[in-house]
């Protein structure tokens, strides 16, 4: 199979507690790569744009809130069915539901805290990559 690429987003409350490293840790281990990462501080209309299609839900600005209240690292992992391998590794959105040794099950906080987010759909991978990085910034 073909390597495919997907996004993933290490959260502010993952990056407030020095999780970065552990969290690569498990992603590699998953026998996923990172072929591009960058700490950044999302503004609020980059993360108004990236989940945009939220914006009627009564969450919606609880989420842009808590996505701009601190550092975040984005990521452009690549791997065999990447998407899907990626969305194993990362667990259940509610960590009490999330299997053993999964980064939610290990490092989230809640629901709303669960420290990564990850595309859903290879089509969405691709648009989530290119919000938040250019080809010349991706290596592998």
């Amino acid at each position: 199979m073909a390597a495919q690429r997907t996004f993933s987003i290490i959260k502010p409350d993952a990056t407030e507690r020095n999780l970065t490293g552990a969290i690569n840790a498990v992603i590699e281990k998953a026998g996923l790569r990172i072929i591009g990462q960058r700490r950044i501080q999302m503004t609020t209309a980059q993360a108004e744009r990236f989940y945009g299609v939220h914006r009627e839900r009564p969450f919606f600005r609880e989420l842009v809130d808590f996505m701009t209240s601190g550092p975040v690292v984005v990521q452009v992992l690549s791997g065999d069915d990447a998407v899907a391998k990626y969305r194993e590794v990362m667990g259940a959105t509610n960590p009490a539901d999330a299997a053993e040794g999964t980064i939610r099950k290990l490092f989230a906080k809640s629901i709303g805290e669960n420290s990564v987010h990850g595309s859903d759909s290879a089509e969405n991978a691709e648009i989530e990559i290119a919000q938040f990085f250019s080809e010349a910034d991706i290596a592998g």
